[in-house]
């Protein structure tokens, strides 16, 4: 099968396609063909070494896919070859074969394509595991999201209005914010403006944000917490401007505001059943049509490099997709 090898941590460009034995299938496991996969963040950390875990070489990266059922001896977890359905695991998904455990899946629902099943589970599990079961947003509150129009947060803009919150946007072009506003979001500010900040206490009437989703990290994010609202929450998903921000002790005392962290790779092992509730929630807002996530751009296999380098440069509006099958 072809797949994308990692021998040695390097940038994208040293990265090769390459032809590779399938995968063996232990018991208990399914075989799936990989129809697509996403490209986040963290994947394009991972191929260079800096992520905070380094995968062992050689490595297959790639978290998130999506696919049909081709082999499942035995059944486990209920699943048969021909079911369509979507998976998160450590790495692996850029290959046209993946071996993973039933509890790496979910079923697709029907008129889901693979394209929009790829770029789903890890960005809007992350966005409503943060808006729900960690700041309990609320209806009717203020939802600041830095970095609005990349992956984790244009499904912060979907999930927040799913939720009832007035949705604010933060982002450094018009596209970026329009991208935002025409999926949703109620207001946008240019927070590379010096005076974003008087922007925000404007639109919320010098309230301030109720809950500020943050991906970006950086300076950005003190000075997202100073414009908090008494008794605010500022959620810690990520750190997208490469610097992790010092909080001085003082701004969560002075507004009786909480950091809170969020840690995807964590909640299916130390919350399993939170995870299977929201995913539960996810997968009916998807089937009803209630949610229609944000796919990118799509890049043919053999462009993975592409897709990684159109990510890591932050023009990306969306998360990128790579099409594995024809």
């Amino acid at each position: 099968m072809k797949a994308v090898v990692v021998e040695h941590y390097a940038p994208i460009d040293q990265i090769e396609l390459k032809d590779v034995p399938a995968p063996s299938i232990e018991p208990g496991q399914l075989r799936i063909r990989v129809e697509a996969a996403g490209i986040g963040f963290v994947d394009g950390l991972k191929i260079e070494g800096r992520y905070q875990t380094k995968d062992p070489l050689p490595f297959i990266p790639g978290t998130e896919f999506a696919g049909v059922v081709a082999d499942a001896p035995g059944a486990p977890g209920g699943y048969h070859p021909g079911m369509r359905v979507m998976g998160m695991t450590r790495s692996g998904a850029l290959a046209e074969e993946i071996v993973v455990s039933p509890a790496a899946l979910h079923p697709l629902p029907d008129g889901v394509a693979p394209e929009v099943a790829a770029s789903f589970r890890a960005n809007y599990l992350t966005a409503l595991y943060a808006l729900s079961a960690r700041a309990s947003l609320g209806a009717g509150e203020q939802l600041l999201v830095l970095g609005a129009a990349g992956g984790t947060g244009i499904a912060a803009v979907q999930i927040g209005k799913l939720l009832g919150a007035r949705v604010i946007a933060a982002a450094s072009t018009p596209d970026k914010r329009a991208f935002a506003q025409a999926h949703g979001a109620d207001a946008a500010i240019d927070y590379t403006q010096t005076g974003w900040r008087d922007t925000l206490k404007d639109l919320t009437a010098g309230h301030g944000a109720d809950v500020i989703f943050d991906p970006v990290g950086g300076e950005i994010s003190v000075q997202a917490f100073r414009s908090i609202a008494w008794r605010g929450r500022h959620l810690a998903v990520g750190f997208a401007a490469g610097t992790i921000p010092a909080l001085p002790f003082n701004l969560p005392l002075l507004k009786g505001g909480a950091l809170l962290g969020v840690d995807l790779a964590q909640i299916a092992t130390r919350e399993p059943d939170v995870q299977t509730r929201l995913m539960s929630q996810l997968t009916g807002w998807l089937a009803d049509g209630q949610l229609k996530p944000v796919v990118g751009q799509v890049f043919a296999f053999a462009d993975f490099r592409e897709a990684f380098k159109t990510m890591q440069t932050r023009a990306a509006l969306g998360k990128m997709v790579v099409r594995i099958a024809p």
